[in-house]
């Protein structure tokens, strides 16, 4: 089987972050944002991955390689002269894609759930169309595109953009199954596949959807990432709790690498990643905050709603908090108070920032 995943362009929505690293390297939950898809593409039984991008490919080429021998798979670059959208992407990978008549999968990269990729396939094969959807539920629909099905059918009848009445309350979560046909109805050209594709596949009854279980979000904004980051450490919870961190100083569910190292007197949690080779000091609190690999936090800091990037420091009684997020090798001063700070890279701050602003 066969799957391609809609790397995209420059993640500007996840800046600071990606100046420095691709989005799909950027660690979420301390691994790569896009490992946690090809882990689940490869337990499915995927043996060859499509990576769609059009920006930084020689970067990702170097990282991402070295996972065909460990989960035994094939990952090719298909490098768009320009962006292509969602589904020219999958025209200009039509010789791969449809090498054979099996179905392939299709992801959005900022995708995070527990990807349930046997019971797509198993439901797409027992309806027999073109395609599958996978759909997520929402409390508020009107903020979304809203995929509506025929009575009492999996059948999708029409798709309605942010409704202002009630029409239903299922929204594309970004994960599709295809069968090799459906690329007949897609050209080499910028194109959307939400609205020039699938229209067309639900008039003709060839599109179906399946509701996504469980936990789903879109982590391509640092507000998202975090809340996305809260779901996965639940999830995580009830599927491998032992993964998770134990101790007097741990408050709910935290997830902390072998290699980093936590000082004494630390509350950290609920929601906190501490990546790899991280240095927490002494009488540290962390709470809902992810702090990549090589970072230091120094004693007494305090850190809320945050991200701190690769090789950053945080000083000696500072705080942070309302969705401040460190970019690569940025460093805070001691007894500072950073409020919704959006930090460039390579940039030290030794000044206050009391309202929500970039520091150039």
């Amino acid at each position: 089987m066969k799957a391609l995943i809609l790397v995209g362009g420059y993640g500007t929505r996840l800046r600071p972050l990606t100046f420095t690293t691709p989005k799909p390297l950027v660690d979420f939950a301390n691994k790569p944002l896009v490992l946690h898809q090809i882990e689940a593409l490869a337990k499915v039984g995927v043996k060859q991955v499509v990576l769609a991008v059009n920006y930084q490919p020689e970067v990702m080429m170097a990282q991402i390689k070295k996972y065909e021998e460990e989960f035994n798979l094939d990952i090719t670059f298909s490098v768009e002269p320009e962006p292509l959208g969602t589904a020219g992407p999958l025209a200009m990978a039509r010789s791969i894609l449809s090498a054979d008549n099996e179905p392939f999968f299709v992801l959005n990269s900022d995708v995070v759930c527990e990807f349930p990729f046997q019971h797509l396939l198993e439901f797409h094969r027992s309806h027999g169309c073109e395609g599958t959807i996978m759909v997520t539920r929402v409390d508020d629909p009107s903020k979304y595109g809203v995929v509506v099905n025929k009575a009492n059918s999996s059948q999708i009848q029409r798709f309605v953009e942010k409704p202002k009445d009630w029409v239903g309350d299922c929204i594309n979560a970004g994960i599709y199954i295809f069968n090799p046909v459906v690329l007949n109805r897609i050209e080499l050209r910028p194109m959307s596949i939400e609205t020039e594709v699938f229209p067309g596949m639900s008039r003709d009854g060839q599109l179906h959807s399946l509701i996504l279980e469980g936990f789903w979000a879109d982590v391509g904004q640092p507000k998202d990432f975090l809340s996305g980051m809260k779901l996965y450490l639940a999830s995580l919870r009830r599927r491998e709790h032992e993964k998770l961190a134990a101790g007097y100083e741990i408050v709910g569910n935290v997830l902390i690498h072998p290699s980093a190292k936590i000082g004494n007197g630390c509350k950290i949690g609920p929601d906190v990643v501490i990546g790899q080779n991280v240095v927490i000091g002494n009488g540290v609190r962390l709470n809902h905050a992810v702090i990549l690999p090589d970072a230091s936090v120094k004693e007494c800091a305090f850190i809320k709603n945050s991200i701190i990037g690769w090789h950053s420091t945080v000083g000696r009684w500072s705080r942070l908090d309302n969705v401040t997020v460190l970019g690569e090798d940025v460093h805070i001063g001691d007894e500072y108070f950073i409020n919704g700070g959006s930090i460039l890279p390579h940039k030290s701050v030794s000044k206050n920032i009391m309202e929500p602003q970039i520091v150039m």
